[in-house]
């Protein structure tokens, strides 16, 4: 999952003190993959705004030392190329939970299938309950904590340093996992 990181440029101040023009900004990206039990971000990659999902996915991958039986995603990963890299890095036996699109027609892959079939039969609410993919907003979840606790702004002046303010703050966040996690408890 990514989401967008705005640039801290030195003329945000003038524009608003002086009612500059806005220029054109840029913002970037970061990807982060998570541990559903530990809650944990186990990957994470800052790129540039023009790097999508499936672009960041090799980098990803890469960091990803644990051992992996399920791989969540949004839509963004249904593609064989994309299927194919996580089940090299992972194993043939790695279960993917990608959504195909509401129009997707059935293909090479067999598991890819069943997920058109079960949207098809039941709908998209239950395919999710079934499959777990709502464990998905755990990373959405974390996506808001980072922009919460650590802002939602890059303060570093080039990629570089903009990366490497990234994975501070994850390993901060990871940190702060470690010193406890609310528990929660279902009320009837």
């Amino acid at each position: 999952m990514a989401n967008g990181l705005r640039i801290h440029g030195g003329r945000d101040w003038m524009a608003e003190k002086n009612g500059l023009s806005k220029s054109w900004k840029t913002w970037r990206k970061l990807h982060i993959g998570l541990n559903p039990e530990s809650g944990h971000i186990v990957t994470s990659s800052l790129t540039t705004e023009h790097v999508g999902d499936p672009g960041a996915l090799p980098e990803l991958l890469a960091q990803v030392a644990d051992f992996v039986c399920c791989f969540i995603g949004d839509g963004a990963y249904d593609s064989a190329p994309a299927a194919a890299m996580i089940r090299d890095v992972f194993g043939p036996d790695v279960e993917l939970v990608i959504p195909p699109p509401g129009k997707a027609v059935p293909g090479d892959c067999a598991i890819r299938n069943v997920h058109i079939q079960m949207n098809a039969d039941h709908g998209r609410m239950a395919w999710q309950k079934t499959t777990g993919y709502g464990q998905r907003s755990r990373v959405e979840a974390q996506i808001d904590r980072y922009k919460q606790v650590i802002g939602p702004a890059l303060r570093g002046r080039n990629m570089e340093s903009q990366k490497l303010e990234t994975v501070i703050a994850v390993n901060a966040l990871n940190r702060m996992i470690d010193l406890g996690r609310a528990a929660y408890e279902r009320v009837i």
